[in-house]
């Protein structure tokens, strides 16, 4: 569901991400972890389109994200790090303005949006606007916007910043269920106990490349766990 084919972006002759490669299959939840600056980030930011590869080509399903970003994005759901919203819309107003976005019809949208409403938590300040929020409770939002138009793929930068243990318990909840449906899942967190505890399997990069894949069998072998081959690695 996701290819990443030899893919490089350097900024002023400096690599952030150097000749990455690598799949990722239907259901499967993958974690990006590694040091800060690392190139997390980056990676994520061109598989939404937001920056574009010197080098290597981006799959999202059956769509080259540089080729063709409009089909490539209408399957794609994306969680940056930081929460860019419209602060004078309602949460209610603002994922109308997404759904319209994706074309989805007023009736589909409308029950859509109060099943993720719930989902999330969120229902009873569906009509506050978006400024009087938590980051929290902008994090749940963003949640709800991704999701609106049924992606097959979901990219979180970061997807617990700002959530309390509720917020962490109930989305790990919602990020099973959404693997469950076939919905391919790929993440960058710091997060080392919880990349641990979602992912099917976790690459590691360092100073932009990726330097190690792990499934969660491997793991568990390793010393230290995930943790243990994030400070071998990073040393």
């Amino acid at each position: 569901m996701i290819t990443l084919d030899s893919i490089s972006k350097s900024f002023g002759g400096t690599y952030a991400v150097k000749d990455i490669s690598l799949a990722v299959g239907n259901g499967e939840i993958f974690g990006l972890v590694g040091p800060n600056g690392a190139g997390k980030t980056t990676t994520i930011r061109m598989m939404t389109g937001l920056l574009r590869p010197d080098e290597g080509k981006i799959i999202i399903g059956a769509y080259d994200i540089v080729a063709e970003p409009i089909k490539a994005k209408s399957i794609l759901g994306y969680v940056p790090d930081k929460s860019f919203l419209y602060e004078k819309l309602t949460a209610r107003e603002f994922l109308a303005f997404i759904s319209s976005i994706y074309n989805v019809e007023k009736s589909e949208a409308l029950t859509r949006m109060e099943r993720l409403l719930e989902l999330f938590g969120i229902k009873d300040i569906e009509d506050e606007l978006v400024e009087s929020f938590s980051q929290g409770m902008r994090q749940r939002l963003l949640f709800t916007a991704a999701l609106i138009h049924n992606p097959a793929v979901l990219l979180i930068d970061e997807p617990f910043m700002g959530l309390d243990p509720f917020g962490v318990r109930m989305l790990k909840g919602v990020i099973r269920d959404l693997s469950s449906r076939g919905i391919t899942i790929f993440l960058a967190t710091h997060s080392l106990h919880i990349a641990e505890e979602l992912c099917n399997r976790v690459g590691f990069i360092n100073k932009g490349s990726l330097v190690a894949i792990k499934n969660s069998e491997e793991i568990k072998n390793i010393e230290g766990g995930l943790e243990g081959l994030f400070l071998r690695m990073g040393s």
